[in-house]
Protein backbone atom coordinates (compact mmCIF):
# COMPACT_ATOMS: atom_id res chain seq x y z
CA UNK A 1 0.00 0.00 0.00
CA UNK A 2 2.70 2.29 0.29
CA UNK A 3 4.52 3.72 3.27
CA UNK A 4 2.51 5.13 6.31
CA UNK A 5 5.27 8.12 7.13
CA UNK A 6 3.07 10.81 8.46
CA UNK A 7 0.87 10.63 10.87
CA UNK A 8 -1.36 12.76 12.27
CA UNK A 9 -4.72 13.95 14.09
CA UNK A 10 -7.45 12.35 11.84
CA UNK A 11 -10.29 15.25 11.82
CA UNK A 12 -12.35 15.03 8.81
CA UNK A 13 -13.05 11.34 8.32
CA UNK A 14 -12.83 9.88 4.53
CA UNK A 15 -10.07 8.79 1.99
CA UNK A 16 -9.13 10.43 -1.10
CA UNK A 17 -5.63 9.96 -3.10
CA UNK A 18 -3.84 13.15 -5.25
CA UNK A 19 -0.32 14.22 -5.52
CA UNK A 20 0.91 16.69 -2.77
CA UNK A 21 0.90 20.41 -3.73
CA UNK A 22 2.25 22.69 -1.19
CA UNK A 23 0.57 26.04 0.04
CA UNK A 24 2.76 29.27 -1.12
CA UNK A 25 4.60 30.80 0.69
CA UNK A 26 3.23 33.85 2.69
CA UNK A 27 3.78 37.28 1.08
CA UNK A 28 6.79 38.96 2.00
CA UNK A 29 6.94 41.48 4.85
CA UNK A 30 7.99 44.39 3.17
CA UNK A 31 11.65 46.01 4.48
CA UNK A 32 11.21 47.74 7.66
CA UNK A 33 11.25 51.27 7.98
CA UNK A 34 11.04 52.14 4.02
CA UNK A 35 9.34 55.48 3.69
CA UNK A 36 7.99 57.45 0.91
CA UNK A 37 10.47 59.48 -1.04
CA UNK A 38 10.65 63.27 -0.45
CA UNK A 39 7.76 65.05 -2.00
CA UNK A 40 5.77 61.93 -2.26
CA UNK A 41 1.88 63.08 -2.28
CA UNK A 42 0.62 61.18 1.32
CA UNK A 43 -2.36 62.12 0.78
CA UNK A 44 -2.35 59.90 -2.11
CA UNK A 45 -1.02 56.89 -0.40
CA UNK A 46 -3.51 57.08 2.34
CA UNK A 47 -6.09 57.16 0.01
CA UNK A 48 -4.32 53.98 -1.78
CA UNK A 49 -4.74 51.92 1.77
CA UNK A 50 -8.25 52.43 1.31
CA UNK A 51 -9.02 51.82 -1.96
CA UNK A 52 -6.77 48.21 -1.80
CA UNK A 53 -8.81 47.75 1.90
CA UNK A 54 -12.22 48.05 -0.14
CA UNK A 55 -11.19 46.21 -2.80
CA UNK A 56 -9.92 43.08 -0.22
CA UNK A 57 -12.78 43.40 1.11
CA UNK A 58 -15.18 43.51 -2.02
CA UNK A 59 -13.29 40.08 -3.31
CA UNK A 60 -14.04 38.37 0.32
CA UNK A 61 -17.27 39.20 0.59
CA UNK A 62 -17.70 38.14 -3.03
CA UNK A 63 -16.64 34.87 -2.54
CA UNK A 64 -18.79 34.46 0.88
CA UNK A 65 -21.71 34.87 -1.35
CA UNK A 66 -20.64 32.68 -3.33
CA UNK A 67 -20.15 30.30 0.00
CA UNK A 68 -22.83 28.30 2.41
CA UNK A 69 -22.97 28.06 6.14
CA UNK A 70 -19.66 28.29 8.23
CA UNK A 71 -17.74 29.44 5.26
CA UNK A 72 -19.80 32.24 4.43
CA UNK A 73 -19.83 33.50 7.99
CA UNK A 74 -16.46 33.14 8.11
CA UNK A 75 -15.34 34.87 4.78
CA UNK A 76 -17.74 37.76 5.76
CA UNK A 77 -15.73 38.00 9.00
CA UNK A 78 -12.68 38.45 7.15
CA UNK A 79 -14.31 40.99 4.97
CA UNK A 80 -15.39 42.68 7.86
CA UNK A 81 -11.52 42.76 8.96
CA UNK A 82 -10.51 43.78 6.18
CA UNK A 83 -12.54 46.79 6.54
CA UNK A 84 -12.11 47.30 10.13
CA UNK A 85 -11.08 50.95 10.67
CA UNK A 86 -9.09 50.61 13.64
CA UNK A 87 -6.50 48.63 11.41
CA UNK A 88 -6.92 50.84 7.80
CA UNK A 89 -6.66 54.11 10.26
CA UNK A 90 -3.45 52.61 11.92
CA UNK A 91 -1.99 52.45 8.89
CA UNK A 92 -3.19 55.45 7.16
CA UNK A 93 -2.04 57.58 10.21
CA UNK A 94 1.65 55.52 9.80
CA UNK A 95 1.41 56.95 6.10
CA UNK A 96 1.23 60.37 7.67
CA UNK A 97 3.19 60.33 10.57
CA UNK A 98 6.09 58.56 9.74
CA UNK A 99 5.85 58.50 5.67
CA UNK A 100 5.91 55.17 5.64
CA UNK A 101 4.69 53.55 2.10
CA UNK A 102 1.75 51.97 2.44
CA UNK A 103 2.33 48.50 2.73
CA UNK A 104 4.77 48.99 5.37
CA UNK A 105 2.26 50.84 7.13
CA UNK A 106 -0.06 47.62 6.75
CA UNK A 107 1.85 45.52 7.90
CA UNK A 108 2.94 47.46 11.23
CA UNK A 109 -0.76 48.50 11.88
CA UNK A 110 -2.00 44.40 11.60
CA UNK A 111 0.50 43.37 13.74
CA UNK A 112 -0.49 45.96 16.39
CA UNK A 113 -4.10 44.55 16.17
CA UNK A 114 -2.39 40.75 16.16
CA UNK A 115 -0.66 41.92 19.20
CA UNK A 116 -3.85 42.95 21.02
CA UNK A 117 -6.13 40.14 20.05
CA UNK A 118 -3.43 37.76 21.30
CA UNK A 119 -3.43 39.46 24.41
CA UNK A 120 -6.95 38.99 24.85
CA UNK A 121 -6.59 35.05 24.26
CA UNK A 122 -9.18 32.24 23.32
CA UNK A 123 -11.26 32.43 20.08
CA UNK A 124 -10.22 36.24 19.77
CA UNK A 125 -6.49 35.22 19.61
CA UNK A 126 -7.38 32.37 16.56
CA UNK A 127 -8.55 35.72 14.90
CA UNK A 128 -5.36 36.98 14.25
CA UNK A 129 -5.14 34.24 11.78
CA UNK A 130 -7.87 36.09 10.00
CA UNK A 131 -5.46 39.15 10.49
CA UNK A 132 -2.63 37.82 8.64
CA UNK A 133 -4.54 36.46 6.28
CA UNK A 134 -6.59 40.10 5.33
CA UNK A 135 -2.57 42.13 5.97
CA UNK A 136 -0.74 39.03 3.52
CA UNK A 137 -4.47 40.30 0.93
CA UNK A 138 -3.65 44.08 1.55
CA UNK A 139 0.13 44.04 0.78
CA UNK A 140 -0.01 41.92 -2.38
CA UNK A 141 -2.96 44.44 -3.82
CA UNK A 142 -0.53 47.31 -2.79
CA UNK A 143 2.49 45.95 -4.53
CA UNK A 144 0.65 43.97 -7.11
CA UNK A 145 1.47 40.78 -6.63
CA UNK A 146 -0.95 37.84 -7.08
CA UNK A 147 -3.35 37.24 -3.39
CA UNK A 148 -2.12 34.42 -1.49
CA UNK A 149 -4.63 31.53 -1.87
CA UNK A 150 -5.19 27.86 -3.25
CA UNK A 151 -2.64 27.25 -5.78
CA UNK A 152 -4.88 26.59 -9.14
CA UNK A 153 -3.68 22.56 -10.53
CA UNK A 154 -5.37 21.03 -13.58
CA UNK A 155 -5.74 17.39 -11.57
CA UNK A 156 -7.28 17.60 -8.05
CA UNK A 157 -4.96 17.24 -5.58
CA UNK A 158 -3.85 16.95 -1.50
CA UNK A 159 -3.05 20.84 -0.03
CA UNK A 160 -0.27 20.61 2.26
CA UNK A 161 -0.10 23.92 4.33
CA UNK A 162 1.42 24.26 8.26
CA UNK A 163 -2.02 26.10 8.92
CA UNK A 164 -4.55 27.33 6.66
CA UNK A 165 -6.58 30.86 7.57
CA UNK A 166 -10.47 30.17 7.83
CA UNK A 167 -10.97 32.72 5.20
CA UNK A 168 -8.71 30.04 3.13
CA UNK A 169 -10.42 27.19 4.10
CA UNK A 170 -13.79 28.35 3.54
CA UNK A 171 -13.08 28.91 0.00
CA UNK A 172 -11.78 25.43 -0.94
CA UNK A 173 -13.75 23.32 -3.68
CA UNK A 174 -14.06 19.78 -2.88
CA UNK A 175 -14.01 18.76 -6.63
CA UNK A 176 -10.14 20.55 -6.99
CA UNK A 177 -8.86 19.86 -3.64
CA UNK A 178 -9.61 16.28 -2.76
CA UNK A 179 -7.60 16.53 1.10
CA UNK A 180 -6.09 18.68 3.13
CA UNK A 181 -2.97 18.07 5.43
CA UNK A 182 -1.62 20.42 7.76
CA UNK A 183 1.59 20.46 10.07
CA UNK A 184 -0.55 22.76 13.05
CA UNK A 185 -4.13 22.82 14.43
CA UNK A 186 -5.77 20.79 16.58
CA UNK A 187 -8.88 19.01 16.16
CA UNK A 188 -11.49 21.94 16.90
CA UNK A 189 -9.13 23.96 14.85
CA UNK A 190 -11.32 26.43 12.28
CA UNK A 191 -9.24 24.03 9.63
CA UNK A 192 -11.32 20.71 11.26
CA UNK A 193 -14.50 22.30 11.67
CA UNK A 194 -14.44 23.69 7.98
CA UNK A 195 -13.04 20.54 6.39
CA UNK A 196 -15.79 18.62 8.33
CA UNK A 197 -18.56 20.88 7.45
CA UNK A 198 -17.37 21.05 3.41
CA UNK A 199 -16.66 17.16 3.38
CA UNK A 200 -12.84 17.43 2.37
CA UNK A 201 -10.62 14.52 4.50
CA UNK A 202 -8.51 16.56 6.57
CA UNK A 203 -5.36 15.24 8.93
CA UNK A 204 -3.98 18.26 11.13
CA UNK A 205 -0.77 18.31 13.52
CA UNK A 206 0.84 16.26 11.29
CA UNK A 207 4.61 18.37 11.41
CA UNK A 208 6.85 16.09 9.04
CA UNK A 209 3.72 16.32 5.71
CA UNK A 210 6.01 19.85 5.18
CA UNK A 211 8.66 17.72 3.89
CA UNK A 212 6.95 15.71 1.38
CA UNK A 213 8.15 16.96 -1.98
CA UNK A 214 5.48 18.36 -4.30
CA UNK A 215 3.91 16.03 -6.44
CA UNK A 216 4.27 13.24 -4.26
CA UNK A 217 1.47 10.61 -4.80
CA UNK A 218 -0.70 10.69 -0.91
CA UNK A 219 -3.11 8.65 0.12
CA UNK A 220 -4.60 10.36 3.06
CA UNK A 221 -7.39 8.92 5.73
CA UNK A 222 -8.74 11.42 8.01
CA UNK A 223 -10.26 9.61 9.77
CA UNK A 224 -6.81 6.67 11.05
CA UNK A 225 -4.66 10.38 10.76
CA UNK A 226 -2.48 8.88 8.31
CA UNK A 227 -0.61 9.76 5.50
CA UNK A 228 0.62 7.28 3.10
CA UNK A 229 3.32 8.43 0.24
CA UNK A 230 3.13 6.30 -3.06
CA UNK A 231 0.27 3.99 -2.19
CA UNK A 232 0.30 0.75 -4.03
CA UNK A 233 -2.40 0.78 -7.41
CA UNK A 234 -4.45 -1.72 -5.01
CA UNK A 235 -5.06 0.79 -2.74
CA UNK A 236 -5.55 3.66 -4.98
CA UNK A 237 -8.12 1.97 -7.07
CA UNK A 238 -10.26 1.03 -3.82
CA UNK A 239 -10.50 4.68 -2.51
CA UNK A 240 -11.13 5.94 -5.73
CA UNK A 241 -13.79 3.42 -6.27
CA UNK A 242 -14.95 4.47 -3.18
CA UNK A 243 -14.94 8.07 -3.64
CA UNK A 244 -17.35 8.07 -6.12
CA UNK A 245 -20.46 5.93 -4.02
CA UNK A 246 -22.30 8.90 -2.82
CA UNK A 247 -24.60 8.15 0.73
CA UNK A 248 -27.53 9.54 1.86
CA UNK A 249 -29.38 9.88 5.22
CA UNK A 250 -33.10 8.47 4.76
CA UNK A 251 -33.99 10.69 8.07
CA UNK A 252 -34.41 7.31 10.81
CA UNK A 253 -31.25 6.68 12.86
CA UNK A 254 -30.67 3.23 14.12
CA UNK A 255 -28.32 0.77 14.52
CA UNK A 256 -28.09 -2.35 12.68
CA UNK A 257 -30.56 -4.63 15.36
CA UNK A 258 -33.04 -1.54 15.30
CA UNK A 259 -32.29 0.74 18.69
CA UNK A 260 -32.89 4.33 17.54
CA UNK A 261 -30.57 7.28 17.85
CA UNK A 262 -32.01 10.38 16.98
CA UNK A 263 -29.47 12.02 14.11
CA UNK A 264 -29.50 15.88 13.88
CA UNK A 265 -28.05 18.48 12.55
CA UNK A 266 -26.01 21.56 14.12
CA UNK A 267 -27.33 24.89 12.32
CA UNK A 268 -25.23 28.59 12.74
CA UNK A 269 -27.63 30.54 11.02
CA UNK A 270 -30.60 30.55 9.77
CA UNK A 271 -29.61 30.78 6.17
CA UNK A 272 -27.88 26.60 7.02
CA UNK A 273 -31.73 25.88 7.69
CA UNK A 274 -33.24 24.76 4.83
CA UNK A 275 -30.28 22.75 3.84
CA UNK A 276 -29.70 21.03 6.94
CA UNK A 277 -33.77 20.25 6.82
CA UNK A 278 -33.09 19.05 3.08
CA UNK A 279 -29.80 16.59 4.41
CA UNK A 280 -32.36 14.32 6.10
CA UNK A 281 -31.80 15.59 9.45
CA UNK A 282 -34.06 14.37 12.42
CA UNK A 283 -33.76 17.92 13.65
CA UNK A 284 -31.68 20.42 14.72
CA UNK A 285 -29.49 19.20 17.62
CA UNK A 286 -27.57 22.59 18.30
CA UNK A 287 -29.01 25.68 17.19
CA UNK A 288 -25.95 28.58 17.67
CA UNK A 289 -28.22 31.82 18.16
CA UNK A 290 -24.72 34.22 18.25
CA UNK A 291 -25.44 34.77 14.93
CA UNK A 292 -28.13 37.39 15.89
CA UNK A 293 -25.27 39.19 18.18
CA UNK A 294 -22.43 38.97 16.42
CA UNK A 295 -20.56 42.58 15.21
CA UNK A 296 -23.38 44.65 17.31
CA UNK A 297 -22.83 47.48 19.39
CA UNK A 298 -26.22 46.62 21.09
CA UNK A 299 -28.21 43.72 21.52
CA UNK A 300 -30.80 42.69 18.60
CA UNK A 301 -34.24 43.55 20.16
CA UNK A 302 -37.27 40.86 20.99
CA UNK A 303 -38.61 41.17 17.57
CA UNK A 304 -35.54 41.06 15.58
CA UNK A 305 -34.73 37.78 17.43
CA UNK A 306 -37.97 36.50 17.47
CA UNK A 307 -38.31 36.72 13.10
CA UNK A 308 -34.53 35.44 13.01
CA UNK A 309 -35.18 32.12 15.09
CA UNK A 310 -38.32 31.52 13.52
CA UNK A 311 -36.90 30.96 9.85
CA UNK A 312 -35.08 27.99 12.09
CA UNK A 313 -37.96 26.79 13.04
CA UNK A 314 -40.26 27.02 10.14
CA UNK A 315 -37.92 25.06 8.46
CA UNK A 316 -37.98 22.45 10.51
CA UNK A 317 -42.04 21.75 11.07
CA UNK A 318 -42.67 18.23 12.22
CA UNK A 319 -39.63 17.68 14.27
CA UNK A 320 -37.05 19.25 17.14
CA UNK A 321 -35.10 22.03 17.05
CA UNK A 322 -32.90 22.40 20.35
CA UNK A 323 -32.46 26.43 20.37
CA UNK A 324 -29.02 27.34 22.78
CA UNK A 325 -29.04 30.67 24.48
CA UNK A 326 -26.09 33.10 23.75
CA UNK A 327 -22.71 31.63 24.33
CA UNK A 328 -20.63 34.70 25.07
CA UNK A 329 -18.28 35.72 27.38
CA UNK A 330 -15.22 36.62 27.69
CA UNK A 331 -13.35 34.59 25.00
CA UNK A 332 -15.85 35.35 22.55
CA UNK A 333 -16.40 39.30 23.97
CA UNK A 334 -19.48 41.17 22.18
CA UNK A 335 -19.25 44.96 22.21
CA UNK A 336 -22.76 45.14 24.28
CA UNK A 337 -21.35 43.50 26.90
CA UNK A 338 -18.85 45.08 28.54
CA UNK A 339 -17.42 42.35 29.83
CA UNK A 340 -13.99 43.24 31.34
CA UNK A 341 -10.43 41.82 30.02
CA UNK A 342 -9.79 38.11 32.58
CA UNK A 343 -6.31 37.00 32.92
CA UNK A 344 -7.87 33.59 32.02
CA UNK A 345 -11.09 34.03 29.38
CA UNK A 346 -12.02 30.23 29.08
CA UNK A 347 -12.70 30.00 33.08
CA UNK A 348 -14.19 33.28 33.36
CA UNK A 349 -18.14 34.63 32.88
CA UNK A 350 -19.04 33.32 29.87
CA UNK A 351 -22.35 31.06 28.56
CA UNK A 352 -25.00 30.81 31.01
CA UNK A 353 -22.51 33.04 33.29
CA UNK A 354 -23.40 36.20 31.25
CA UNK A 355 -26.68 36.07 32.50
CA UNK A 356 -25.90 37.08 36.16
CA UNK A 357 -24.47 40.33 34.92
CA UNK A 358 -26.74 41.03 32.73
CA UNK A 359 -30.03 39.22 33.10
CA UNK A 360 -32.03 41.48 30.58
CA UNK A 361 -30.29 40.24 27.83
CA UNK A 362 -30.87 36.05 28.62
CA UNK A 363 -34.65 37.39 29.07
CA UNK A 364 -34.84 39.01 25.97
CA UNK A 365 -34.05 36.05 23.91
CA UNK A 366 -36.55 33.55 26.61
CA UNK A 367 -39.17 36.07 25.16
CA UNK A 368 -38.30 35.55 21.18
CA UNK A 369 -37.59 32.15 21.53
CA UNK A 370 -40.81 31.52 23.30
CA UNK A 371 -42.49 34.14 20.86
CA UNK A 372 -41.12 32.21 17.69
CA UNK A 373 -42.28 28.56 19.09
CA UNK A 374 -45.76 30.18 19.52
CA UNK A 375 -45.79 31.06 15.85
CA UNK A 376 -44.39 27.42 14.31
CA UNK A 377 -46.75 25.25 16.88
CA UNK A 378 -45.67 22.31 14.53
CA UNK A 379 -42.08 22.55 15.53
CA UNK A 380 -41.09 20.92 19.00
CA UNK A 381 -38.88 23.64 20.26
CA UNK A 382 -36.28 22.90 23.23
CA UNK A 383 -33.98 25.52 24.91
CA UNK A 384 -30.73 24.69 26.81
CA UNK A 385 -28.15 26.79 28.40
CA UNK A 386 -24.08 26.72 27.80
CA UNK A 387 -21.64 26.41 30.49
CA UNK A 388 -23.81 25.36 33.57
CA UNK A 389 -21.41 23.96 36.42
CA UNK A 390 -24.00 23.58 39.46
CA UNK A 391 -27.44 22.24 40.07
CA UNK A 392 -28.47 25.99 41.74
CA UNK A 393 -27.60 27.55 38.28
CA UNK A 394 -29.24 24.66 35.98
CA UNK A 395 -32.82 25.11 38.68
CA UNK A 396 -32.37 28.62 37.76
CA UNK A 397 -32.30 28.30 34.44
CA UNK A 398 -35.07 25.40 33.88
CA UNK A 399 -37.36 28.51 36.43
CA UNK A 400 -36.93 31.38 33.83
CA UNK A 401 -37.85 29.18 31.11
CA UNK A 402 -40.66 28.30 32.69
CA UNK A 403 -41.89 31.78 33.98
CA UNK A 404 -41.67 31.82 29.91
CA UNK A 405 -43.78 28.99 28.63
CA UNK A 406 -41.16 26.92 27.62
CA UNK A 407 -41.40 23.66 29.43
CA UNK A 408 -38.76 21.56 27.83
CA UNK A 409 -35.24 23.22 29.26
CA UNK A 410 -31.73 21.20 29.48
CA UNK A 411 -28.63 21.97 29.85
CA UNK A 412 -24.96 21.89 27.89
CA UNK A 413 -22.62 19.23 29.68
CA UNK A 414 -19.13 21.06 29.10
CA UNK A 415 -16.88 21.22 32.25
CA UNK A 416 -17.01 18.51 34.25
CA UNK A 417 -18.61 19.36 37.31
CA UNK A 418 -21.59 19.10 34.95
CA UNK A 419 -20.79 15.32 33.86
CA UNK A 420 -20.04 14.03 37.67
CA UNK A 421 -23.56 15.64 38.88
CA UNK A 422 -25.47 15.21 35.64
CA UNK A 423 -28.47 13.01 38.06
CA UNK A 424 -29.18 15.65 39.95
CA UNK A 425 -29.00 18.44 37.71
CA UNK A 426 -31.30 15.97 35.16
CA UNK A 427 -33.80 16.11 38.48
CA UNK A 428 -34.57 19.97 37.41
CA UNK A 429 -33.60 19.70 33.69
CA UNK A 430 -35.27 18.39 30.75
CA UNK A 431 -32.73 17.12 29.06
CA UNK A 432 -28.66 17.67 28.64
CA UNK A 433 -26.53 17.92 25.35
CA UNK A 434 -22.84 17.03 25.46
CA UNK A 435 -20.25 19.98 23.59
CA UNK A 436 -17.10 17.52 23.37
CA UNK A 437 -15.09 20.38 22.35
CA UNK A 438 -15.53 22.24 25.94
CA UNK A 439 -15.82 19.17 27.94
CA UNK A 440 -12.91 18.49 25.98
CA UNK A 441 -10.98 21.23 26.96
CA UNK A 442 -11.19 21.20 30.57
CA UNK A 443 -10.93 17.89 31.56
CA UNK A 444 -7.52 17.60 29.49
CA UNK A 445 -6.57 21.27 31.04
CA UNK A 446 -5.56 21.64 27.04
CA UNK A 447 -7.06 24.95 24.97
CA UNK A 448 -8.47 24.10 22.49
CA UNK A 449 -7.25 26.31 20.26
CA UNK A 450 -3.45 25.64 20.59
CA UNK A 451 -1.67 23.29 18.48
CA UNK A 452 1.04 22.60 20.98
CA UNK A 453 -1.43 20.73 22.90
CA UNK A 454 -3.70 19.09 20.10
CA UNK A 455 -2.56 15.43 21.09
CA UNK A 456 -4.50 16.06 24.22
CA UNK A 457 -7.50 18.13 22.64
CA UNK A 458 -9.39 15.36 21.39
CA UNK A 459 -12.20 13.34 22.29
CA UNK A 460 -11.52 9.85 21.72
CA UNK A 461 -9.18 10.74 25.60
CA UNK A 462 -10.09 7.72 27.86
CA UNK A 463 -11.28 10.65 30.39
CA UNK A 464 -13.46 12.28 27.98
CA UNK A 465 -15.42 9.21 26.99
CA UNK A 466 -15.54 8.17 30.71
CA UNK A 467 -17.53 11.50 31.94
CA UNK A 468 -19.53 11.02 28.65
CA UNK A 469 -20.43 7.42 30.02
CA UNK A 470 -20.78 9.23 33.96
CA UNK A 471 -23.47 12.00 31.96
CA UNK A 472 -25.60 9.29 29.82
CA UNK A 473 -25.90 7.43 33.46
CA UNK A 474 -27.02 10.82 34.90
CA UNK A 475 -29.58 10.68 32.24
CA UNK A 476 -30.92 7.51 32.41
CA UNK A 477 -31.17 7.54 36.15
CA UNK A 478 -33.62 10.29 35.54
CA UNK A 479 -35.07 8.96 32.47
CA UNK A 480 -33.51 11.91 30.67
CA UNK A 481 -31.99 12.21 27.56
CA UNK A 482 -28.78 12.47 26.71
CA UNK A 483 -27.23 13.90 23.73
CA UNK A 484 -23.97 14.73 21.69
CA UNK A 485 -23.83 18.20 19.72
CA UNK A 486 -20.06 18.67 19.63
CA UNK A 487 -17.52 17.67 16.69
CA UNK A 488 -16.99 14.12 17.77
CA UNK A 489 -20.20 13.66 16.73
CA UNK A 490 -19.49 13.59 13.27
CA UNK A 491 -16.92 11.10 13.48
CA UNK A 492 -18.48 7.95 12.60
CA UNK A 493 -16.22 5.35 14.73
CA UNK A 494 -16.63 7.58 17.73
CA UNK A 495 -20.25 7.84 17.22
CA UNK A 496 -20.73 4.62 17.77
CA UNK A 497 -19.00 4.25 20.99
CA UNK A 498 -21.20 7.39 21.92
CA UNK A 499 -23.72 5.58 21.58
CA UNK A 500 -23.07 2.50 23.22
CA UNK A 501 -21.58 4.77 26.60
CA UNK A 502 -26.19 5.57 26.15
CA UNK A 503 -26.01 8.84 24.43
CA UNK A 504 -29.44 8.99 23.36
CA UNK A 505 -28.90 11.84 19.94
CA UNK A 506 -26.26 12.77 17.81
CA UNK A 507 -25.90 16.60 16.60
CA UNK A 508 -23.41 17.34 13.75
CA UNK A 509 -22.85 19.04 10.52
CA UNK A 510 -25.61 18.15 8.06
CA UNK A 511 -22.57 16.62 5.54
CA UNK A 512 -21.78 13.69 8.06
CA UNK A 513 -25.53 12.62 8.62
CA UNK A 514 -25.26 9.45 5.82
CA UNK A 515 -21.27 8.70 6.95
CA UNK A 516 -22.88 8.49 11.07
CA UNK A 517 -26.25 6.57 10.02
CA UNK A 518 -24.45 4.45 7.76
CA UNK A 519 -22.09 3.12 9.93
CA UNK A 520 -24.42 2.89 12.77
CA UNK A 521 -27.00 0.87 10.87
CA UNK A 522 -24.24 -1.80 9.70
CA UNK A 523 -23.50 -2.28 13.94
CA UNK A 524 -25.62 -3.91 16.23
CA UNK A 525 -25.81 -2.13 20.17
CA UNK A 526 -23.84 -5.07 21.89
CA UNK A 527 -21.72 -3.92 19.58
CA UNK A 528 -21.18 -0.63 20.39
CA UNK A 529 -21.19 -1.29 23.61
CA UNK A 530 -18.27 -3.73 23.60
CA UNK A 531 -16.25 -1.05 21.97
CA UNK A 532 -17.87 1.70 23.78
CA UNK A 533 -16.15 -0.05 27.44
CA UNK A 534 -12.92 -0.99 25.43
CA UNK A 535 -12.39 3.28 24.61
CA UNK A 536 -13.11 3.77 27.93
CA UNK A 537 -11.05 1.77 29.74
CA UNK A 538 -7.80 1.84 26.77
CA UNK A 539 -4.42 4.18 28.17
CA UNK A 540 -4.68 6.56 25.30
CA UNK A 541 -6.56 8.52 22.75
CA UNK A 542 -4.80 6.57 20.19
CA UNK A 543 -5.49 2.97 21.45
CA UNK A 544 -9.32 4.17 22.23
CA UNK A 545 -9.20 5.02 18.22
CA UNK A 546 -7.19 2.25 17.25
CA UNK A 547 -9.33 -0.59 19.12
CA UNK A 548 -12.40 1.11 17.76
CA UNK A 549 -11.34 0.94 14.46
CA UNK A 550 -10.41 -2.50 14.47
CA UNK A 551 -13.43 -3.91 16.07
CA UNK A 552 -15.70 -2.00 12.61
CA UNK A 553 -14.93 -3.60 9.64
CA UNK A 554 -17.57 -1.40 8.19
CA UNK A 555 -15.07 1.79 7.80
CA UNK A 556 -12.84 0.08 5.73
CA UNK A 557 -16.11 -1.13 2.77
CA UNK A 558 -17.35 2.57 3.42
CA UNK A 559 -13.62 3.90 3.22
CA UNK A 560 -13.87 5.82 6.46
Amino acid sequence: MGTTNVVGIGVSPGRAVGPAVHLPDAVAEPPAGRRLPPGADRQAAVEQVARSAAAVRDELDAAALAAEGDAAALLHAAAAMAADPSLVADAQQRVLDEHLVPERAVWEAADTVSADLEALGGRMAERVRDVVDVRDRLVAHLTGQQAPGVPVRAEPYVLVAHDLAPALMATLDPQRVVAVVTAAGGPTSHTAILARSRGIPAVVAAPGVLDVPEGTLLLVDGAAGTVTRDPSDDAVRRVRALAGAARTFDGDGRTADGHRVELLANVGDPAEAQAAADSGAQGVGLFRTEFAFLDRTQAPDVDEQTTAYGRVLSAFTGRKVVVRTLDAGADKPLPFLHAAPEANPALGVRGLRVAQERPDVLEDQLTAIARAAAAHPGTTTWVMAPMVATVDETEQFVAACARHGLTTAGIMVEVPSAALLAGPMLAHARFASIGTNDLTQYTMAADRLLGAVAALSDAWQPAVLRLVEATALGGAAQARPVGVCGEAAADPALAVVLVGLGVTSLSMTPRALPDVAAVLGATDLATCRLLARRAADASSAADARAVVRAGLPVLDELGL
